[in-house]
């Protein structure tokens, strides 16, 4: 039933979304646009000066970028460890081998120089002397001279294990400080949010976290097509400028959003009321009755539409009720403010808040601009025309000028939505459609019945165009 307009064939313009401030059922504190202007670009100055900072105590190198950065995982580090220590109990080891192994070279070649040039008798005598040794081996003396060898060297190795395992501790906690040092620069080196209680040496942020908040965010790189204004007038934006984005909402079906503007905050309120659309302002124009007054009421400011010279203020009776009612107006405003369930506890309890009525003043349209005005993000306002056909409206989001953005002034209020109705057929021929709808008409199918031109002048008149019968009524029916 309802979709939302596509340009056809009309060159669009791509439009930012903004950021996500708007929270759902929430309301923002009391705010405005010179506020909202000053502090962010308060903390923008804040955040320059802390880079400048950073950069001239602690110079980086230009060439390295964040994504150069390698985390090592724990198996790495732990892969890393053992090699480092292996490597350091060879080297240990290692030298003590080749500095016996020549020694036994030389003894073996000795005995043998000594071989060549000895007598049979001197070699006899020498073999009987080895097997003396041999025999006397087996004697207590050597036993425990062998035993005490092997105790040796069974300390030895323990105290190699002991300076293995120490070593490869130490490195491991070595490695540990290395990755979290990595990952502290790597968190520092990243651009984080405007915030002025956010600290760039806070610890590196996990995937999980890192992933929520990219979901949260993930609206804010789409982009909305526009179509570009149809005025030929070229405007410079002024800078620094705001951008509001404000929704309208249907008089009767208060739940649904007809319209959704961006609008700057440098412009007057009439340049928005004037791109509202409303099918009241239609049917009274056809029934010339249209009345050009209205107003916006946002917080306690009533913004009046005075530039037709028959326009009325619509807020004087307001006012005058204001002033001759206090006790009545007070109850009322307590009843909105505080909720049926606390005027239940005022009747047990009694009066307690000392609750009184907000000062309303009234300013003219034309002369007041957004950035004049203080408002609530979220917080529904009141637009009123034509009498008592009221709307909702809200100013959703607030944000600085985007280079993407159409920086036309003349092109602004732009319409990022407008709601389409469905379009009533002829309940008889069910093709064209419908331009009449009666009431109490005994000889249409359903009441009230729709018609087309052609099947309504069929049914009601006669060939000499005289209206058949007349006691029902008949009003035209507009529509998109």
């Amino acid at each position: 039933m309802e979709e939302e307009i596509e340009g056809r064939g009309e060159p669009c313009h791509s439009i930012p979304r903004g950021g996500p401030i708007y929270v759902p059922n929430l309301v923002g504190p009391l705010s405005s646009v010179p506020n909202f202007e000053s502090s962010l670009l308060l903390q923008l100055q804040n955040l320059e000066a802390e880079l400048c900072t950073s950069d001239s105590s602690q110079p980086l190198d230009e060439d390295i970028s964040v994504d150069e950065l390698k985390i090592l995982s724990e198996g790495e580090l732990v892969d890393m460890a053992m090699k480092e220590a292996l490597q350091q109990g060879e080297n240990h080891d290692c030298p003590s081998q080749p500095s016996q192994e020549p020694a036994r070279e030389k003894r073996v070649y000795r005995r043998r120089s000594r071989n060549k040039h000895e007598s049979p008798e001197s070699i006899t005598r020498g073999e009987n002397v080895s097997s003396s040794l041999e025999t006397s081996s087996g004697s207590p003396s050597a036993s425990g001279c062998i035993e005490n060898n092997n105790s040796r060297k069974r300390k030895k190795r323990k105290a190699n294990n002991h300076a293995i395992e120490n070593s490869y501790t130490a490195k491991v906690e070595e490695l540990v400080k290395i990755k979290q040092k990595q990952d502290e620069d790597k968190a520092a080196a990243k651009l984080h949010s405007f915030n002025a209680s956010c600290k760039i040496t806070e610890g590196a942020i996990t995937l999980s976290e890192r992933t929520e908040r990219m979901k949260s965010l993930r609206f804010t790189r789409s982009a909305t097509k526009v179509k570009s204004p149809s005025t030929g007038e070229q405007i410079a934006v002024q800078y620094p400028e705001v951008v509001l984005s404000v929704e309208v909402y249907h008089n009767s079906r208060k739940w649904a959003k007809t319209q959704e503007f961006l609008v700057l905050g440098r412009q007057t309120l009439t340049e928005l009321r004037d791109k509202i659309y409303c099918l009241t302002d239609q049917m009274m124009q056809k029934a010339g009755q249209h009345d050009p007054s209205g107003y916006f009421l946002i917080e306690d400011v009533f913004c009046n539409d005075l530039r037709d010279p028959s326009a009325i203020d619509y807020s004087e009776p307001i006012f005058d009720w204001l002033r001759n009612s206090k006790d009545e107006a007070l109850k009322k405003w307590e009843c909105i403010i505080t909720g049926e369930l606390q005027q239940k506890q005022k009747a047990i309890v009694g009066d307690v808040t000392g609750l009184r009525l907000p000062h309303f003043k009234a300013v003219n349209m034309h002369m007041t601009r957004f950035c004049d005005l203080k408002f609530r993000l979220g917080a529904g306002y009141l637009y009123c025309h034509q009498g008592n056909c009221k709307h909702t409206f809200v100013i959703r989001d607030m944000r600085l000028i985007h280079p993407e953005d159409v920086h036309n002034r003349a092109g602004y209020p732009i319409v990022l939505f407008q709601l389409k109705f469905r379009v009533q057929k002829c309940n008889v021929c069910k093709i064209y459609r419908a331009t009449k709808v009666t009431v109490n008409d005994k000889w249409a199918l359903k009441n009230p019945c729709y018609f087309c031109k052609d099947c309504y002048f069929l049914l009601h008149y006669g060939k000499d165009e005289s209206l058949l019968y007349s006691d029902f009524s008949v009003y035209d029916y507009l529509h998109d």
